[in-house]
């Protein structure tokens, strides 16, 4: 990462939940809940060929290689996008 966090880690780990201000935060409603929709993306199955290494390498990564490799994909996706 370019840039470091400039977050005190350590100091919000010792935080109890009730030493937190959420006072600017609405709260969540029957109502909200009632009317929210839940949009994920439509997956679609296709084959693709990876080189072996490359597919190798992301399946040592564990479980997940296939999201994985779709966020990093959406993110190249994306960055071509904003040049646009």
């Amino acid at each position: 990462m370019p840039k470091t966090s400039q977050t005190d880690w350590e100091r919000l780990l010792k935080l109890d939940d009730t030493d937190i201000d959420t006072g600017d935060i609405p709260e969540l409603t029957d109502d909200f809940f009632r009317r929210a929709e839940l949009r994920a993306p439509v997956k679609k199955a296709v084959t693709i060929r990876l080189d072996a290494d490359v597919l190798e390498w992301f399946k040592e990564q564990g479980a997940g290689y296939q999201t994985r490799i779709n966020q990093l994909l959406r993110r190249y996706m994306q960055a071509q996008q904003e040049k646009r």
